[in-house]
């Protein structure tokens, strides 16, 4: 509940993050240099129904699909006019994530005894690494897969 309640101004932090540094910035800018609201709002969107479904344990054979998806959307991305800023590195990704159990540790630290917010921010960081892991398996080779 904690996570949820929080969905909207943690996806907001991390995109505001991204806009703040010109490497990551480049994927969400119009032509004109200014940041794509549209993008903005559809990619924000993505980003909470991963946060939201992570949050409520929808640990499915399809959310396993999903990530592997969203991997190899970033892994494989081609640019264009609609997709500026090519592949995203998987330092990125990384980054991402531990952006994101930083902000989570901390909600936890705010909101909780600190034996619950130790066990909550534990579990989370588990969970988060096993989505990273299939985040991440688009940028192995095939081989190693």
């Amino acid at each position: 509940p904690l996570v949820l309640a929080r969905e909207a101004a943690l996806t907001s932090a991390l995109y505001d993050h991204f806009l703040s540094m010109p490497d990551s910035a480049r994927f969400f800018l119009a032509p004109d240099g200014t940041p794509d609201q549209t993008r903005l709002e559809r990619r924000k969107h993505s980003l909470a129904r991963w946060l939201r479904e992570t949050a409520q344990a929808a640990i499915t054979q399809d959310s396993a699909y999903y990530l592997l998806m969203i991997g190899l959307s970033h892994s494989h991305r081609a640019q264009g006019p609609d997709r500026p800023g090519g592949t995203v590195p998987a330092r990125m990704m990384v980054g991402a994530m531990s952006l994101t159990q930083t902000a989570l540790a901390g909600i936890f630290a705010a909101e909780l005894p600190a034996a619950e917010a130790l066990a909550a921010s534990v579990a989370w960081n588990k969970l988060l690494l096993v989505h990273l892991n299939a985040l991440l398996l688009g940028y192995l080779p095939k081989e190693h897969r």
